[in-house]
Order: structure tokens, then C-alpha cells, then sequence
């Protein structure tokens, strides 16, 4: 697109298509959006952008008519401003394409996949060729996020130069498009960090998802490279057939890049990494988790296969400031720490409650879950899910989010997962809504005691009400 035009977002506070937003504004275009509602961290990067963001939908928000409408991927038929696009055959295109056509043509792009560490990975590779590019400044990244990176204080960032760093994500790509959005993207390179079931609303099976990964593989040219995880079967599967090298990465004696001597110290991480035997660095990462650390592995492994020193990835990761939403400390009232954390598997909660408990291990650990993904909202998961809840001292549940939109039938019970952590001896209880939870906790809460919020949505703006109602309870 040589010329400016009006770009309207549907499905804007998407955590790509906001970011979208912010390049295409960048690129000299007007662009409006709309959404059913607006939450941090997005809201705050368009509101900063001054990008007007229209809510609820509603035909009148396509007034004056656009040139072109990006459709999110969560948009389906029935919604009002998808139906008058299509009445009017207004020009429409998805998230992925747009990105692949105006950014990603002459790049290099790198894109880092997997169910699990994708928006931390990506971030932290991003900031290591940020830390490099001090002394080349043709490694300057740009790159798209799935969520702000607290080096950059942004999910995006467009340069001339040619790393192209992408988070890709195997869900789907819009209502016309049902292949994962990855697809879009032609990378030079991958990270591969986990391959589990997930998004079982698009997914139908294990399999299913694997095929997806497996596309992705595909896509990389012979002259390419793939960094994988070494502990994941299905990841082994994944990478099998690829065309290009496969560099492992974990714990396994035989990888690629090994890492060894692992320590954790409250929030402070530190291990050696090996390459191909020999000791490449000593790293150190001002973040809690071996999950962490496995990211920051794959990021580092990456960025020394594309040539970046390893005195920058060092530097890099000991100064990296880790990502809006993931065991992000929201407030510290009367002792008690409130986390965010973006929860959105039940894998995912078992790492973040594991790297709590390596941080604050005298602490009582409280678990509150929003059940809000489209993952978490299924029964196929509860047993997972009651596995990993119970790492923590006390749980609280939410009533699953918008349950009328799954099927009876496949649709999580709350109080099912209640009553297996409790015969398990772990107290849990569920509860309506953010302020029906935070009535309840806020009285039992005591000093010491940590918190973790684990929900991939604005869970009833209880980051705020829950640190408000503590201080007025002590």
C-alpha cells in the first residue's frame, strides 16, 4: 500500500492486532478499530498511540467508510460490523496477511512457535539483537509481540533493517481462514519451544496440533534453522522431516545446546550453557522459573546460530525485564504480593506455580484462576488443571467465562476441580466474579502471602480492586 488510507481493526485489543495497529499507524496510515471491550496492557499502547478504539461494535463505528478492514481472528459471522463489511464489499484482509505483505517481503523473519514461552522467547531474543545492535546497527530488530516487552515499554517496533523477530501463533487466522497464522510468515528460522493439545476449539485432537508445527517446519528453507526443544516428544516428531539443521536445546546430555549447573536464588536465575560440548556462557536471568530459563536458552541459541556475540546475549539476558503479564508484580500491600500472570493452560499454571514457589518459598501461596481461555473452558483439561492448582496452598475459582458459549456437554465444572483439590487436602472454593473473590480473600489474606491471578483476560479489573480492598482491610 503506496498511499495512506483508513485501516479499521476489528477485534482490535487483540494482543496482535493492537500491535498491528501501532505499525500500520507508523507506515502513515489513519487507523480506527473497534472491540466488545478494552483492558490493559493493549488498551494502554493504543490509548498512548491515540488510536481510536470503538466500543462496543456497531455498523456505525465503519463511518466514514474504511479503504480496508483488518478482521481478528476471535471475529465471527453474526457480528455487526463483520456483516456490513460483507454487505458492502468493503476490502478485508486478516491480521496475517497484512503483516506478511507490508512488513515481512525483503526481511529476515524469525519467528519463535510452540504452545508454551513464545511471547517471553520472542522478547527475549528481541532485546538481545537490541543489546547487539549497539555495536551493529544493522541488527536492530524489528519485531511483533504477544504482549509488551518491559525492555522496549512496547509490543512492536518497525526499523529499516532486516531481522524481522515474530511471535507465531498456531491459532487460527480469521473466519475465511481456518490455518494457523504462522503460515503466513515464511521464516528463516524457528524456535520450537513445546508441542502439546491445546485450543481445543479449533484443535480437534494432539494430532491435529502437531500437524500444524509440523506445516511450520516445512516452511523453512534448506539455507535455514531450527532450534527445538530436546524434552517433547512431539517436538521430536515435529522437526523430523525438516529440510534444514536442527540445533536441540534443554537438558539432555546429547543436545546441541545444553544447558547445566542450573541455580535459582529467589528471582535470580543462573546456569551454564553449553554448545556442542564446550562451554559457551555463563548466564544469569533476573527472573524466577527453569521455564524461564529454557527460554532464555532457546533465545540465546538462536541469536548465536544467527552470529550475535555471546558477551551481548549475556549482557542481554542479565538486564532483560520480562513481559507485561507473566509473573508480573502488581502491588505490594500489607506484605501480601499480588502476581499477573497470563494463564492460559494448565501446563502454563504448573510453571508459573513452580517458579512462585523457587521465588517466594516461605510464602502461602494462593492460586485465583479466571477459567477464560478457550482451552481452560473445556472439561478435556480438568484433570491437568486439578494437577497443577494443586502446587498451590489455597486455590479460588471463577465461574468459567461466557459458558454459554460451550457446549454443556464439553464445558468445564468449576466445582469439580474444587472437589478434587480439596480431597487432595488443598483448600479451594469457587466464587462468581472478581468482586465476589475479592470480598471473600481479601480478609483471610496475611502478610507474607502471595498471590498469583492467573487469567488471560481482564478477570473484572481485579489487579486493581484486589490491592484497593486489601489496604482497606488492614
Amino acid at each position: 500500500m503506496q498511499n495512506s488510507k483508513h485501516i479499521h481493526l476489528i477485534g482490535i485489543c487483540g494482543t496482535a492486532m493492537a500491535s498491528l495497529a501501532g505499525m500500520l499507524q507508523l507506515q502513515g496510515h489513519r487507523v480506527t478499530g473497534s472491540d466488545a471491550t478494552a483492558y490493559p496492557p493493549m488498551s494502554d499502547l493504543l490509548a498512548g498511540l491515540r488510536i481510536p478504539v470503538h466500543q462496543p461494535y456497531a455498523e456505525k463505528n465503519l463511518e466514514p467508510r474504511p479503504d480496508l478492514v483488518v478482521v481478528g481472528n476471535a471475529i465471527s459471522r453474526g457480528n455487526v460490523e463483520l456483516e456490513r463489511v460483507l454487505d458492502e464489499r468493503i476490502p478485508f484482509c486478516s491480521m496475517a496477511s497484512i503483516l506478511h505483505d507490508e512488513f515481512l517481503v525483503g526481511r529476515e523473519p524469525l519467528v519463535v512457535a510452540g504452545t508454551h514461552g513464545k511471547t517471553t522467547t520472542t522478547s527475549m531474543l528481541a532485546w538481545i539483537y537490541e543489546v547487539a545492535s549497539r555495536k551493529d546497527p544493522a541488527l536492530a530488530p524489528s519485531f511483533l509481540i504477544g504482549g509488551v516487552a518491559e525492555n522496549f515499554g512496547t509490543s512492536f517496533k518497525v526499523r529499516p533493517t532486516r531481522p524481522f523477530l515474530l511471535e507465531g501463533d498456531e491459532y487460527d487466522t480469521a473466519f475465511f481462514d481456518k490455518g494457523p497464522k504462522f503460515l503466513h510468515y515464511f521464516p528463516d528460522a524457528v524456535i520450537l519451544t513445546h508441542v502439546e493439545y491445546d485450543h481445543a476449539d479449533i484443535y480437534a485432537d494432539l494430532a491435529a496440533v502437531k500437524t500444524a508445527f509440523k506445516r511450520l517446519v516445512n516452511l523453512v528453507p534448506r539455507r535455514g534453522r531450527i532450534v527445538a526443544f530436546d524434552g517433547s516428544a512431539n517436538v521430536t516428531e515435529c522437526v523430523a522431516r525438516a529440510f534444514c539443521p536442527v540445533e536441540r536445546y534443554g537438558f539432555a546430555d546429547d543436545s546441541h545446546w545444553r544447558v547445566t549447573n542450573l541455580r535459582h536464588d529467589g528471582g535470580l536465575t543462573q546456569w551454564t550453557l553449553t554448545r556442542s560440548g564446550k562451554d559457551f556462557a555463563e548466564l544469569s536471568l533476573p527472573m524466577a522459573g527453569e521455564h524461564n530459563a529454557l527460554n532464555a536458552t532457546a533465545a540465546a541459541a538462536l541469536a548465536a546460530g544467527q552470529g550475535i556475540p555471546a558477551d551481548a546475549i549475556v549482557e542481554a539476558l542479565a538486564t532483560f525485564r520480562s513481559v507485561k503479564r507473566r509473573l508480573e508484580v502488581r502491588a505490594v500491600v500489607g506484605g501480601v504480593t499480588v502476581i499477573d500472570d497470563f494463564a492460559h493452560h494448565p501446563t502454563a499454571i504448573r510453571e508459573t506455580l513452580r517458579a512462585l514457589r523457587g521465588a517466594y518459598p516461605s510464602a502461602r501461596l494462593w492460586a485465583v484462576l479466571e477459567p477464560r481461555s478457550n482451552t481452560l473452558r473445556r472439561n478435556v483439561f480438568e484433570a491437568d488443571l486439578v494437577d497443577s492448582l494443586a502446587l498451590a496452598d489455597r486455590v479460588v475459582l471463577a465461574a468459567v467465562f461466557k459458558s454459554e458459549s460451550i457446549p454443556a456437554a464439553e464445558r468445564l465444572v468449576p466445582e469439580h476441580v474444587v472437589t478434587a483439590l480439596n480431597a487432595r487436602n488443598v483448600p479451594a472454593t469457587v466464587l462468581a466474579d472478581a468482586d465476589a473473590i475479592v470480598a471473600s480473600l481479601a480478609p483471610q489474606l496475611r502478610s507474607g502471602d502471595v498471590v498469583a491471578v492467573l487469567s488471560n483476560g481482564g478477570f473484572g479489573n481485579i489487579y486493581e480492586k484486589l490491592p484497593r480492598a486489601i489496604s482497606s482491610a488492614w
